[in-house]
């Protein structure tokens, strides 16, 4: 095999901002210090005008485009829009792609040393909010002398990162685009995650958070966790047309053992997370999925919330997804026209669900390739100075 290819970005390094001050949270917690890992896909351009921020989803990272090595077999998990002539056009555009706080990609987390006991951090990492995210992404793009981002973008838990970008920081944010998302988890959402992190903290490995003192890993728990959540990413079509109820072996059916393709397919990805993934980080976004409510400063007025941000936005949602579904951006959309802001919601017909923002779908690749291309040929010319 021969990487890199002209459709991709090739072989990317992933890079740390390493910042020594102590960071302060939402919580009224502080971090003493922090590593954000992150990598860059394009080249800056004189003017700095070009930067797109990449935020990701609940089991992303910085990993979004490219490959880590010759023989690396996985690319990035946007590798369908990153990279030259794609959506977000490394031909064009700098982009920046970092593993948020809490996260288990090398970022300052729950795995992470606490440099009070030299101890993993464990159940002692302190809760974060999708604003401590926002606002540690701003110091990573002081570091890299970005004034102000081209587009914020981020599908599912990215895209509340990027409205929150908007809310907070409207002089340094051009245009969002905020995919499968939504203003605040309805009761279900929050359901769901709390089903994932009882089977997480019900595992007897768990160990009240504190497993890795005791080289210990809660898998069946956060396999499971895994498995409750992929269900609830696909669409019952999507599912049926993939999988119907096809039997993995007529051998185990007669023996009345039968494994239907379904289960195969739940196991090996709850299986595979575990190795790539960890319990509290796990738990960690969830949470911050759940408090995630910028209204809640409003009085609920989510058109006030969006009263002071400057962003020309774009959403996206698709016809299949239960778990963030278009009425939700449509609620989104609502309060932007209200607040009187610059506002698409391109509504995507597939099958494939909530995942459906991470594949190559023409009509969804085709509406961000557009918002962005003319994003690139309006880019104003009075950028601030962080």
């Amino acid at each position: 095999m021969t990487r890199p290819n002209k459709a991709s970005v090739g072989l990317v390094q992933p890079e740390v901002f390493s910042y020594y001050e102590s960071f302060e949270l939402c919580s009224g917690e502080k971090l003493p210090s922090f590593e954000m890992v992150y990598e860059t896909y394009g080249t800056l351009n004189d003017k700095k005008d070009n930067a797109i921020l990449i935020c990701h989803a609940l089991s992303g990272d910085h990993h979004a485009a490219g490959y880590h090595s010759e023989l690396d077999q996985k690319p990035g998990w946007w590798e369908n829009c990153i990279g030259p002539n794609k959506p977000i056009d490394t031909n064009k555009f700098f982009v920046v792609s970092s593993n948020n706080l809490g996260g288990c990609g090398g970022s300052t987390g729950p795995t992470s040393p606490n440099p009070n006991s030299q101890k993993p951090y464990g159940s002692d990492f302190p809760t974060i909010l999708v604003k401590d995210w926002v606002k540690s992404q701003k110091l990573l793009a002081e570091e890299l002398e970005i004034s102000r981002w081209l587009a914020v973008i981020g599908g599912s838990l990215g895209g509340m990162q990027a409205m929150q970008w908007a809310i907070d920081y409207p002089e340094q944010v051009n245009h969002a685009v905020v995919i499968a998302s939504a203003a605040k988890l309805t009761a279900q959402n929050i359901a769901f995650n709390e089903l994932a992190r009882e089977a997480i903290t019900s595992d007897p490995n768990f160990r009240s958070g504190d497993y890795l003192e005791s080289h210990t890993q809660p898998n069946k728990g956060l396999m499971l966790a895994r498995m409750i959540g992929h269900v609830t990413y696909l669409s019952d079509d999507g599912m049926d047309t993939r999988f119907g109820r096809d039997i993995t072996s007529s051998d185990s059916a007669e023996a009345g053992g039968a494994k239907f393709e379904v289960e195969n397919y739940l196991h090996h990805q709850g299986t595979s997370f575990t190795r790539r993934f960890d319990a509290n980080t796990y738990i960690l976004m969830t949470k911050a999925l759940d408090y995630f409510d910028p209204a809640k400063d409003t009085n609920n007025n989510l058109s006030e919330a969006f009263r002071n941000a400057k962003s020309k936005f774009l959403l996206i949602s698709f016809t299949s997804d239960w778990r963030f579904p278009v009425a939700r951006s449509r609620e989104i959309t609502d309060a932007l026209i209200h607040a009187d802001k610059d506002v698409s919601h391109i509504i995507v017909e597939t099958d494939k669900g909530h995942d459906s923002f991470l594949l190559p779908i023409d009509r969804y690749t085709k509406a961000l390739s557009a918002f962005l291309n003319q994003a690139h040929v309006t880019v104003p010319k009075d950028l601030s100075v962080l």
